[in-house]
């Protein structure tokens, strides 16, 4: 059997309400519900039940090295520059989450997966996109470019398996949770 899996930061209520409130002015644009906020540090993809046992542990490893960090989210944008198909809100610049995305990046390498091609991008996906509306897109971009939440204390990471539902919003499970452990310097 296999798992559907990806390690993720989860959003505090407040920051996820203020997400979900902004949520409107683009026409048909899929809207992600607030259960399935969060920001991604890693999609693992199809994972063999095997080798989600090893990332469990690999994960968990990781945990133990990482001190809590403060995380605030930061700007607006788009992925897919002539035909929009993702709607985001950034995270402000952060070592501790950069160091975080590359040590899970390490730990799928670890248990044999392949590594991700694309750099790692900070953000929060509020909404998938069919690719028309451009205008739309880039009005929602420019008025959400000085977004910021307030900060919050990223204290550990989680591991969700994801469904994907036709015509539906995927459904994200935990399957584990990782405190950091490490001591703040």
């Amino acid at each position: 059997m296999s798992l559907r899996l990806f390690a993720a930061l989860d959003l505090p209520d407040d920051v996820a309400d203020r997400l979900v409130a902004i949520q409107r002015g683009v026409p048909g644009a899929k809207w992600r519900p607030r259960e399935n906020l969060h920001l991604t540090l890693r999609f693992f993809g199809e994972v063999q039940e095997t080798v989600a046992e090893d990332l469990d542990l690999a994960l968990e490893q990781v945990a133990v090295g990482t001190a809590p960090f403060d995380l605030a989210l930061s700007g607006a944008g788009f992925f897919g520059k002539e035909a929009p198909h993702t709607l985001w809100i950034g995270a402000a610049r952060n070592a501790a989450l950069l160091t975080l995305a590359a040590d899970c990046e390490r730990a799928a390498r670890d248990v044999g997966l392949k590594p991700e091609t694309r750099k790692f991008a900070p953000h929060v996906t509020i909404a998938y996109l069919d690719g028309r509306n451009v205008e739309r897109v880039i009005a929602f971009e420019r008025r959400y470019a000085l977004f910021e939440s307030a900060a919050w204390r990223v204290d550990g990471v989680r591991l969700y398996s994801s469904w994907l539902r036709p015509g539906a919003p995927g459904l994200y499970r935990e399957e584990a949770a990782y405190p950091f452990l490490a001591m703040s310097g």
